[in-house]
């Protein structure tokens, strides 16, 4: 008629689980249940990470006349409580350990209700009936205010209510049992002529049960009550079916029908499997396959009161049978807890909580539930109490600062909007429109000595060049897109490769003008475009082969960087194939260096205006800011790896573009006077 031994033990589990509860005493009785309660308990607290602070066996008897027997109990029982971090103790027994335990805690501190070291939250089973005897009726009860309590499903039976209150002792005079209770419930006795009388109050028979304190009696129907009552209803609706199924034959002993006492009580089992009816409680009751009738446990919250009267409130229900996941359900705001609590939920751990930032850290030599707290390391968190190890935040999120959360990261690239990129390009706005006038300079001149004297067509060429040099920075600028990252590599490569194939080219063609004005020399035939052209056109188109069997294996993509940076996502042009990269920058350097050299060694031959001198420095500048280019670029991150590469292709067009045409530009604009084909005559006689 009760529940499964199962059902409260996983109830017990859920409601110390719910709250958090990993570190309680347990008080059981000493026989052969409370044996098994502590053993079958102590293997489903382990598996759910719960430890025991200590087991306290609580005798069934007493010896009262042994006082160092007493002493010792006492103590025992009364050191649990010192432990401050164990506010939950289990009691399992029966009604008289808890007797027994409220007598020996009365005796030890009778101030117990002022000592917050004994204020707890109890956790009793269901085989505990909180009921005492009439020698506690002078106790406060305040101890066990909280309590939190499996008891049997029960429902208000109609009709029960009044008949307790319409006992009177005159009308069940010859109750025996009711009389003595009766007795000891109202500290009065019966009077009985063959006895002498006694000092107490007599009783009158119209005392009522409904003014006793709850401990002494309780007024409503317990569990063990409405359990009693069913097996009662049980067993004659058993009997009934029994009769109505043997209507038919009538079994006759000695000519009558067989009698009630005549039953064996095996003879009933079978009818009890398979009866179902409805108690006065409005409930269906049946027994299922195991013969249980399995109704799951009531939770229940004890509240007293001053007057030693008591109240429970049900707070929830554990019936493994619940389908949905409802096996546990608790109502957490309507509980009352002990005062000393501060009216907060209680604790009961070893050691305080792992607040999120922290993980736990094993103490050697302890038990599990004991730890201490360890920082979470750098780049990991826990958002939880209590985790055993920090976690890695997903790629696109990064620690916050206490470490207990993952904040998203900021998709970064190097815009138009901020300061950076504005500047940046307004740097190669200004820097094209400088090119612009410089070629607008060029061509409005083009007849004058200066322009045709160091071949007019590279020189427009090299403009050019430089031109789209600047304008191909902004392809760098803005988030990244399929578009530009495939072009902005290939389209940077080939236009520098351009630049520098022209200054090589004009660098070439005054070492060859100085060679050919030798007597007999051979290298007039190489005096003319075919040569500049030749090499404008067959160097350019190595970087432009190099730049398409990139773009045809593995062409550059948009990607995002999650790692680089900790609180940021870098919006970025994956390069694809990093070894053609490479090996188209090392092309372009291979050119500049070439180009340095030759220019180098042709910086002092006599020439009407020799460019080679301005185009060593040109160069100088040039290879400087790539070769500090690859360091820089390799150690910066985020959208400033861009901007390494936009300034440098800056910084080197501006040395091409400053150092050969400047000085040009100087003379065609502010010296037109030295731009006359006599004072050339003049200058190259004087060298």
């Amino acid at each position: 008629m009760v529940s499964n031994e199962d059902e409260q033990y996983i109830g017990i589990i859920h409601l110390l689980r719910y709250f958090r509860w990993t570190w309680v005493g347990l008080l059981a009785v000493d026989d052969d249940s409370g044996e098994h309660f502590v053993q079958a308990l102590k293997s489903l607290l382990t598996k759910h990470v719960i430890c025991l602070a200590f087991i306290q066996r609580i005798p069934n008897k007493v010896h009262w006349n042994k006082l160092n027997y007493v002493i010792d109990l006492l103590l025992s029982i009364y050191l649990p409580f010192k432990d401050s971090n164990a506010n939950i103790f289990i009691l399992y027994g029966d009604s008289m350990t808890l007797i027994l335990l409220s007598t020996l805690i009365y005796i030890r501190d009778p101030s117990y209700n002022e000592n917050a070291s004994l204020k707890k939250v109890w956790i009793m089973t269901s085989q505990v009936d909180f009921a005492l005897t009439g020698l506690h009726r002078a106790w406060d009860f305040q101890f066990f205010h909280g309590t939190i309590a499996f008891t049997i499903h029960s429902n208000e039976v109609h009709g029960f209510q009044n008949f307790l209150e319409d006992i009177q002792l005159l009308k069940i005079q010859g109750n025996g049992f009711l009389r003595a209770f009766w007795e000891q419930a109202f500290d009065c006795s019966y009077p009985n002529p063959q006895e002498p009388k006694k000092d107490n109050e007599v009783c009158t028979g119209e005392e009522r049960l409904e003014s006793l304190p709850g401990p002494l009696f309780e007024i409503h129907l317990t569990g063990h009550s409405y359990g009693i009552y069913n097996a009662v209803y049980a067993i004659a609706h058993a009997i009934h079916s029994m009769y109505l199924s043997r209507a038919t034959h009538r079994a006759m002993v000695g000519g009558q029908r067989a009698k009630l006492q005549d039953l064996q009580s095996w003879q009933i089992h079978p009818f009890l499997q398979g009866i179902s009816f409805n108690n006065s409680a409005g409930e269906r009751l049946s027994f299922n396959d195991k013969k249980e009738m399995r109704a799951g446990l009531d939770i229940t919250n004890l509240v007293t009161f001053p007057n030693k009267s008591f109240f429970r409130v049900n707070i929830g229900r554990v019936n493994l049978n619940t389908p949905g996941g409802q096996e546990f359900i608790i109502h957490e705001n309507m509980i009352t807890w002990q005062n000393g609590f501060n009216q907060g939920t209680p604790l009961s751990l070893c050691n305080d909580y792992c607040y999120p930032g922290f993980q736990k850290k094993k103490k050697e030599g302890e038990t599990f539930c004991c730890y201490d707290c360890a920082p979470c390391p750098d780049g990991k968190i826990s958002n939880d109490l209590d985790m055993d190890d920090c976690i890695k935040c997903p790629r696109d999120q990064y620690p916050s600062k206490d470490q207990d959360s993952c904040i998203p990261k900021k998709i970064s690239f190097l815009s138009f909007e901020e300061t950076l990129g504005i500047s940046l390009a307004s740097l190669a706005i200004s820097f094209s429109l400088i090119t612009a006038l410089v070629l607008a300079i060029f061509i409005k001149h083009k007849d004058t000595p200066l322009v045709k004297a160091n071949n007019r067509d590279i020189t427009y060429i090299l403009l050019i060049a430089l031109l789209f040099c600047f304008l191909s920075s902004l392809l760098f600028l803005g988030q990244p897109r399929k578009e530009t990252c495939l072009f902005r590599q290939s389209a940077f490569g080939i236009i520098f490769s351009m630049a520098v194939s022209c200054v090589l080219a004009k660098t070439i063609t005054v070492v060859v003008a100085f060679m050919a004005t030798k007597p007999g020399s051979s290298m007039r035939k190489w005096v003319g475009k075919r040569l500049t052209n030749s090499i404008i056109i067959s160097c350019s188109l190595i970087q432009s082969a190099i730049c398409l069997l990139w773009l045809e294996t593995s062409p550059p993509f948009p990607d995002f960087d999650m790692q680089s940076l900790n609180e940021e996502i870098v919006a970025e042009c994956n390069e694809g194939s990093v070894l053609l990269f490479h090996v188209a920058l090392g092309y372009l350097g291979l050119l500049s260096f070439i180009s340095l050299i030759v220019a180098f060694f042709a910086r002092k031959l006599p020439d009407t205006f020799n460019e080679a001198k301005f185009i060593t420095f040109s160069m100088l500048i040039f290879c400087s800011v790539w070769v500090s280019f690859v360091p820089t670029y390799l150690s910066t991150k985020g959208k400033y790896t861009v901007a390494v590469e936009i300034f440098s292709i800056l910084a080197s067009g501006a040395g091409l573009l400053g150092c050969i045409f400047s000085p040009k530009c100087y003379i065609i604009v502010l010296r037109p006077e030295l731009n006359r084909r006599e004072e050339l005559i003049r200058r190259k006689k004087r060298h």
